[in-house]
């Protein structure tokens, strides 16, 4: 495997586990502290479950799309690794220009993103 690839990789899981441990703490924690959130089906106890299981699996979407990638690359010409990198470094330099974009640079995860598109496209050329 390239050196590009293993970079996508070490920076989806990376990314992930950031996602998940930061979010957890410094977002979700503060956030479920609130009296005001919404009482769905009764209580808010299903609204916080909602919210905490939604944050999470993003991770999982990222870990299983480096998993993909990793697939992809190991399966050699049976698997369209050159395709399959184009949508990850695609969906990898939107993700990056809208958090570029929308948290004004103020939100550094927009030049993971960025680095992802770049090794993700050059690693599967």
């Amino acid at each position: 495997m390239n050196a590009a690839l293993v970079v996508t990789l070490g920076l989806l899981f990376a990314l992930g586990a950031a996602h998940s441990y930061l979010g957890e703490r410094y977002l979700l924690m503060r956030l479920f502290r609130r009296p005001d959130l919404p009482k769905l089906m009764g209580s808010d106890v299903f609204t916080k479950r909602t919210l905490r299981f939604a944050w999470h699996l993003t991770t999982v979407a990222w870990w299983g799309i480096g998993a993909m990638l990793l697939v992809s690359a190991r399966a050699g010409r049976s698997v369209p690794t050159g395709d399959v990198g184009a949508v990850v470094a695609v969906t990898s330099a939107v993700s990056g220009v809208v958090a570029l974009l929308w948290t004004r640079g103020r939100h550094l995860s927009w030049v993971v993103f960025l680095i992802i598109a770049v090794t993700a496209w050059l690693g599967t050329r």
